[in-house]
């Protein structure tokens, strides 16, 4: 990266994955996302987000992460996998920072759910975020709204923001989730970029980096927004891909060959 970085004279890396909140990129759905999963929050409900793999799912998380300051919320973020009921409850409980090593699930819902009512009782809200969450089994989805059910479901204290692909939504639409799916208040779907935002979005990350000038042909960034479909985490890899390519061959401007050439080496 650091010979990209001296020849297209660019101060940082392009296209970073561990870019701060501050430099994202607005993507048209990021506000409404925002207000969806922000107003779900508050009032102690569920929330989904959905979207293809690469579409920023998890960078939305981030972002929305964000805006729940630590002195109202605290979050409790995991991924999700193919755990049993016990194991994902002690993943919870890893949350909270308990290490359980015990087999009786009861035991571990109830010690969530005392730790749950502790910080509420500090006048902050636990926020549970389980990104991936379409890799849940979907029995996984028939017992989750035990945690968030108190004083007989008249006092509920964590709300839970949910994040993964369109599986997820079979997952919750299925009859035994039912009891979990009435909580949900919102639903979120990001969608490809169009091709006006792709062209939007590279030029701001060609600004974070430094470049004096975008080094994008038009016909580049439409071969980018083609070969990656719209989504981010493609875009992302083409276009960074296609630099290099232009660098070997000594050329200042990336040029739809390039991205051409670039397609070939990644998936």
């Amino acid at each position: 990266m650091s010979d990209l970085r001296h020849f297209f004279g660019l101060r940082n890396d392009p296209f970073p994955q561990n870019l701060p909140v501050k430099d994202l990129y607005p993507l048209p759905a990021l506000e409404p996302l925002e207000k969806r999963v922000i107003f779900a929050v508050e009032q102690r409900a569920l929330t989904v987000i959905t979207g293809d793999v690469g579409s920023g799912k998890s960078t939305s998380l981030r972002y929305i992460g964000s805006r729940l300051h630590s002195s109202e919320y605290h979050l409790l973020s995991l991924v999700g996998g193919s755990y049993s009921l016990m194991e994902l409850y002690r993943n919870i409980l890893l949350c909270f920072g308990i290490e359980c090593h015990g087999f009786q699930v009861s035991m571990m819902v109830h010690k969530i759910r005392q730790l749950v009512t502790e910080i509420a009782e500090r006048k902050v809200t636990p926020v549970l975020i389980i990104d991936e969450a379409h890799l849940l089994r979907p029995p996984i989805f028939a017992q989750l709204h035990t945690l968030v059910q108190f004083e007989y479901d008249s006092r509920p204290l964590m709300p839970i923001i949910f994040c993964g692909q369109d599986l997820l939504l079979d997952h919750l639409m299925s009859i035994p989730a039912r009891p979990l799916a009435s909580r949900i208040l919102g639903r979120s779907h990001l969608e490809a970029l169009r091709r006006e935002v792709m062209i939007e979005y590279l030029s701001h990350h060609i600004r974070l980096a430094g470049a004096s000038k975008n080094p994008f042909t038009d016909e580049a960034v439409f071969a980018i927004h083609q070969g990656s479909g719209g989504l981010l985490r493609g875009a992302n890899s083409l276009a960074k891909a296609s630099m290099l390519a232009a660098a070997i061959e000594q050329n200042s401007s990336v040029s739809a060959e390039h991205v051409r050439m670039a397609s070939t080496e990644i998936f």
